[in-house]
């Protein structure tokens, strides 16, 4: 086989693009034969810094911005429109590119959130893969509910902020509607439509990547071989171990020397997200939970955007205000109140003993792959049905809450915050002893012999069995 290009279209905010790039280092390192175009899209909201690569086989291409007219809400139509208005510019870079390099395509990997993008790959004449970023479980929640939806009828809204549970193959356990992601309900800003077009166009699509591995989830991996579904291969824990998300060298080395000079296992590392943050009330009760814990902690604490704008939280200029009078004064000797934080770097610690997190996947995998035991407590998007999973199906993970949600006026007390420190700090666990098992798992996934090894060695040769293929159709 000739040299061939595969085009990768992440969703541009930072997840998901360290995420395509990892997994297009994978590919290009296990076959040479395969470059990789990664199209960087300009999302209002990101500003996509530091995104490199020592490949030779692996380039970027940044499109401009576009012109999107309602962007005052982050909602399923604003999504829908800003990736329609980019796909007469990726159709233009796909052009300039097969154009200038004479290259030979052989299909297009585009995000989950990106399968307008596969209407480009028509076009093209190649077949398009879709890269999930999430686990193998929301997806299979996500492909039976669109199944209920469109062939049975199911209104969503029966489990809105209800205790009502559903069966759905890819969880062991019943999962009840105050778990399911908070845009299944949102009709008027179009969350739930653009969730159900997205799935409706993943059956489409030649094969799922999903950034998950075998042992991890064997129970969902195993609920998605059918043959209504694309075939489907679990290849990670794709994991950026290098790039930062925002902060700087400075701010990292002042926490990285406080953490050097506490004890091994000992520290609770609190961090939500990109998009985690909170009002005074609840601000005030973790600070009262982290206090009477006793726990030694590292809180990454974030100012929430103003109210009814589209934005990410920034660190606070005086986060005393903020905080209940004298608490940094009496935790100073065990704790430490920061704004931005290295998260990788944090959980690699080996001071670190337990991760307050909001469960997005990327910060699941971490957790897994460096050995933490995770306390729950998810803020938004699939984060409270990630956490039913790691709490209730996998025994992987403790709770503080599993049906939080940041569109709620719930404040989580300091007793509850404090008995979900004291189970996530028990040395003796089950949970902890799981996450050891886990991780030496995770590490030997990715190497020759490994499942995940395995499974993307098998997606190149179906991707090579389906060119050479359309080439003797050709020849013929």
């Amino acid at each position: 086989m000739e040299q061939t290009e595969l085009v990768f279209i992440p969703f541009p905010m930072i997840g998901h693009l360290a995420s395509a790039l990892e997994i297009a280092k994978l590919i290009t390192e296990r076959d040479p034969r395969f470059s990789i175009t990664i199209i960087i899209m300009k999302y209002p909201l990101e500003s996509i810094d530091g995104m490199d690569t020592d490949s030779d086989s692996i380039r970027f291409v940044t499109l401009p911005p576009v012109e999107i007219s309602s962007s005052t809400t982050p909602s399923g139509f604003f999504l829908s429109e800003f990736l329609k208005a980019n796909i007469p510019i990726v159709r233009d870079a796909i052009h300039d590119l097969t154009r200038s390099n004479s290259v030979r395509l052989a299909g297009f990997v585009v995000d989950m959130f990106c399968t307008h993008m596969i209407d480009v790959a028509d076009e093209f004449g190649v077949p398009s893969y879709l890269f999930f970023t999430s686990s193998a479980a929301f997806l299979g929640f996500l492909l039976h509910l669109q199944f209920l939806h469109d062939y049975e009828g199911l209104d969503f809204n029966e489990f809105k902020d209800s205790d009502a549970e559903l069966d759905v193959p890819s969880f062991v356990n019943s999962v009840p509607g105050k778990v399911f992601p908070s845009r299944m309900f949102d009709k008027e800003s179009g969350g739930a439509e653009m969730l159900l077009y997205h799935t409706r166009r993943f059956r489409e699509v030649k094969g799922i990547l999903v950034n998950t591995f075998i042992e991890l989830e064997s129970h969902a991996v195993r609920s998605l071989s059918g043959s209504t579904v694309p075939a489907v291969y679990p290849v990670g824990p794709i994991l950026n171990t290098r790039m930062g998300s925002g902060g700087g060298q400075r701010d990292a080395s002042v926490i990285m020397s406080w953490l050097d000079d506490q004890p091994p296992s000992s520290v609770v590392f609190l961090c939500f997200g990109s998009r985690g943050s909170f009002g005074a009330d609840q601000i005030k009760e973790i600070a009262h939970g982290l206090e009477q814990s006793g726990h030694r902690f590292l809180w990454s604490l974030r100012q929430p955007p103003p109210k009814g704008k589209m934005d990410f939280p920034s660190d606070y200029e005086s986060i005393e205000e903020v905080l209940p009078e004298g608490f940094l004064h009496r935790t100073a000797r065990i704790g430490k109140v920061i704004g931005w934080a290295p998260q990788v770097a944090v959980l690699s610690h080996s001071a670190v003993g337990g991760f307050v997190s909001h469960c997005g996947w990327n910060s699941t995998l971490e957790s897994v792959w460096y050995g933490v035991p995770v306390a729950t407590w998810p803020i938004y998007a699939e984060q409270q049905i990630n956490a039913f999973q790691m709490v209730k199906d996998l025994g992987l993970a403790v709770e503080i809450k599993i049906d939080y949600n940041k569109d709620r006026d719930h404040v989580v007390s300091a007793h509850e915050i404090e008995n979900g420190l004291r189970n996530l700090m028990n040395t003796n666990s089950e949970v902890r002893q799981k996450r050891k098992e886990m991780q030496k798992i995770s590490r030997r996934v990715m190497i020759d012999g490994g499942s995940s090894h395995f499974s993307l060695g098998h997606f190149i040769e179906d991707m090579v069995a389906n060119i050479q293929c359309k080439q003797q159709r050709r020849d013929t």
